[in-house]
């Protein structure tokens, strides 16, 4: 078709209404074609397909499970998260690793906040290939790695394209902490060095849920240890839905290190007292 034209352009722009690529949003999330097992469509909150290099925000509910999943064996999810209705807290990796006394991501893990918190819960995981102590790459990382880190070009960085992402819900460069992510795992050598233990495949998931509304931001960008000398991160697939239950089961079992049940308390207490607070002024 012609775009030579306005007229012909937008007859081209209109003609692609209901296409669904590889590389897009989906909306509404409901269109998405093949939800997970146990999820009707009409439950999808959030669907995505985030391309290697490139990033994604959402603002969602509590109680909402996100699922990540690696589709090629070559995405690196970079998260961060800041409460939706407080957003000067946010993702904390230091006390993600101190507080359940585990330097290493997978079911059960919290992530909290740096007021005590926890803000989500990993609750699946098949892939147990993830990394909460590096961060991310830098503008002057990639730079020297892959000959470029902006965020347009061939190799951006997390932390660039994390800054963007802030940027759309209206933060600053200092609101940028560091993430944690999903898909390249690290470990810790016996003499303390960082050792990159790569990917454990394609197709592998890890599910997350929110036990407060967050800003959600995802950077699917190389891992600062990955070893190739080539940028070639794959595509992340991105799901999320309401799924209540799951959270009121999360806090209310009894048989979780008492760690992790004193920053559910404290969610909870901060959620208690936020509804009562609407409620009052509405």
């Amino acid at each position: 078709m012609s775009t030579s034209t306005t007229t012909d352009a937008r007859a081209h722009a209109r003609a692609q209404s209901g296409t669904i690529t590889d590389s897009m949003p989906v909306v509404p999330p409901t269109d998405w074609p093949s939800p997970p097992n146990g999820v009707a469509a009409s439950e999808l909150t959030w669907a995505e397909t985030v391309p290697g290099g490139r990033y994604t925000t959402k603002v969602l509910a509590r109680g909402t499970r996100i699922r990540l999943r690696d589709l090629t064996g070559s995405a690196c999810a970079n998260l961060l998260l800041w409460r939706a209705d407080a957003q000067w807290e946010r993702l904390n990796v230091a006390d993600t690793v101190k507080v359940p006394w585990q330097a290493y991501l997978g079911a059960g893990h919290p992530l909290l906040s740096d007021q005590g918190r926890v803000l989500a819960t990993v609750v699946a995981d098949d892939s147990e290939h993830h990394d909460a102590l590096c961060g991310t790459t830098t503008l002057a990382h990639n730079t020297a790695k892959y000959g470029d880190g902006s965020v347009h070009g061939a190799s951006p960085a997390g932390r660039e394209l994390l800054i963007l992402a802030a940027a759309k819900n209206g933060l600053g460069v200092a609101d940028v902490p560091s993430p944690v992510s999903f898909f390249h795992g690290v470990r810790v050598a016996d003499d303390g060095a960082l050792e990159s233990i790569g990917s454990a495949g394609s197709d592998k998931a890890v599910e997350l849920i929110l036990h407060l509304p967050c800003i959600v931001a995802i950077a699917n960008t190389a891992h600062p240890c990955d070893p190739s000398s080539t940028f070639a991160t794959g595509p992340l697939e991105v799901l999320a839905w309401r799924a209540p239950d799951t959270l009121a089961d999360l806090v209310h079992r009894t048989d979780t290190e008492p760690e992790f049940q004193r920053a559910v308390a404290n969610s909870e207490d901060a959620w208690t007292a936020t509804a009562n607070t609407t409620k009052e002024l509405s």
